[in-house]
């Protein structure tokens, strides 16, 4: 990859996580043994979630058997699912008071299933020690296997289903080599049409060449696809290795991006040079935390 630095804009700004409510979120994650994609990822957001007492619980091991270049999380050959995991997930969720959980994991290929039992499994346990919580599910792309997938993961409704796309389909084999837009899309497409009633969300990155053009045109796919709630945010280059930065979107630009999601029809749009799939999912407003 280059080693081009582009300077950051003086919105690009985020503190460092303090307090003792982040420090007593980082207590349980280490003692619990709890993956987060907010580490795996180097999330810009941790600081201010984990202050918050909630994180994104990162499923099904560290290691994913894609390697993306916009992505830090290390690739290779996974470990086999921990089947002690989902019931560590649930004490976390006890020990905070989590009422609203996210959970993600890597891409895991060599699974039958692609990891879509453990889901289930983790939904399961939180909900035996807390039968209000309520949880969306950030699920990959199930190559091969996705009816499969929904149907295991039928079990564990009711959630939000989640799936990004990330990128234009111009820029996926630069972005998501291994990854297919159109797989991505029907997906989310088949997981409304077996299930009218799930709300479906995906996300977007913006700021690695992407041209106005194809953002319309991705957001006017994902409402095809059923797809009603929308994430855009910033791409920041997570590691030296991974790919630049190729342009800086201003808050007014993604509060214009907001709108424009609005009037394609999306019911909940949370666009800021921030947003994460996960940040603020919780909120239920039409315009999320714009």
């Amino acid at each position: 990859m280059s080693e081009r630095r582009t300077p950051l804009p003086p919105w690009i700004r985020r503190r460092l996580g303090a307090g003792a409510q982040y420090l007593e979120t980082e207590r349980y994650l280490h003692t619990l043994g709890i993956d987060t994609i907010c580490s795996e990822a180097r999330c810009p957001n941790q600081g201010e979630c984990w202050a918050r007492g909630t994180a994104t619980v990162l499923i099904l091991g560290r290691t994913c058997t894609r390697n993306c270049p916009f992505c830090s999380v290390v690739h290779g050959k996974p470990e086999p699912p921990d089947r002690g995991e989902p019931e560590r997930v649930a004490l976390f969720t006890q020990k905070l008071g989590i009422q609203y959980l996210v959970i993600t994991s890597v891409n895991r290929d060599d699974l039958p299933d692609g990891g879509a039992a453990q889901f289930r499994d983790v939904v399961a346990a939180c909900r035996r020690i807390n039968q209000d919580m309520r949880f969306e599910l950030l699920v990959p792309d199930f190559m091969g296997i996705q009816q499969h997938a929904l149907d295991i993961l039928s079990e564990a409704f009711p959630f939000v289903f989640c799936h990004n796309v990330e990128t234009v389909p111009r820029l996926y084999k630069q972005v998501r080599p291994g990854s297919s837009y159109q797989r991505s899309l029907n997906l989310l497409k088949k997981a409304k049409q077996q299930y009218p009633d799930l709300p479906v969300k995906s996300s977007l990155m913006l700021g690695l060449g992407e041209r106005e053009s194809e953002v319309f045109q991705v957001l006017h796919d994902l409402r095809d696809a059923g797809c009603e709630r929308i994430c855009i945010g910033q791409y920041l280059k997570p590691s030296k290795d991974s790919l630049d930065v190729a342009a800086f979107v201003t808050p007014d630009q993604f509060s214009w991006w907001a709108d424009q999601a609005l009037a394609i029809g999306f019911s909940w749009v949370i666009s800021e040079p921030f947003a994460r799939s996960s940040y603020h999912a919780e909120l239920t407003g039409s315009r999320g935390c714009t």
